[in-house]
């Protein structure tokens, strides 16, 4: 699945399609967008200028932004920006295929956070797109990626699937980009530290 095929499956998604909890009701898919804002806050420092990318309709952007940090939202489909825009028309967004979100932000960020981008991309594209956002993050800032690792890695088939990763795969892609795995307890996504290419 390429890049723009997964965009442009997004665009025509239903809402409903967009997160698990969808299927028990509107509360229960805001509800998990505040936890994992509360869980994301225990690792992000306070105040921190924050790319969402892969932001969606805003389910961990807007809570993010009332916890205090300074947010922009990103995302390669103008559909689910609009949406966002709809819930909350002050919160900053840029359209970004993830590859471009350095330009798209224009200033770098201490922070970016992904947590459901990567695993819907091929291993070429997931791979391109980690390259694009530790180019968005300051030296020493944060990614946190939804990154799965399997000792059965495999390639998602579908704009819905999920691709996972062995530890070695993803351990070339940070040497080669400049990622350093952070070990964080309790977090149910990796966490990286943006370092020198090479180390």
């Amino acid at each position: 699945m390429s890049a723009d095929d997964v965009i442009a499956a997004w665009d025509k998604a239903d809402p409903a399609a967009i997160h698990p909890t969808r299927e028990i009701g509107e509360d229960a898919y805001r509800a998990s967008g505040q936890n994992q804002a509360a869980l994301l806050g225990t690792v992000l420092p306070d105040g921190c200028r924050v790319v969402d990318f892969g932001c969606g309709d805003g389910r961990v952007a807007i809570p993010l932004r009332e916890l205090g940090y300074d947010v922009v939202a990103a995302d390669a489909s103008q559909a689910m920006l609009d949406r966002l825009a709809e819930r909350d028309p002050g919160m900053p967004t840029v359209i970004s295929v993830g590859t471009d979100l350095a330009a798209a932000i224009g200033k770098k960020a201490d922070a970016v956070v992904s947590l459901a981008v990567l695993i819907h991309h091929d291993y070429e594209s997931g791979e391109q797109i980690i390259e694009g956002l530790r180019a968005a993050v300051k030296a020493n800032g944060l990614l946190v990626l939804d990154w799965p690792v399997s000792d059965a890695p495999t390639e998602s088939g579908s704009w819905i699937g999920v691709t996972t990763w062995s530890r070695d795969q993803q351990d070339a892609v940070c040497a080669r980009v400049g990622l350093k795995r952070l070990d964080v307890e309790g977090m149910p996504w990796p966490v990286f530290r943006a370092v020198k290419a090479g180390t």
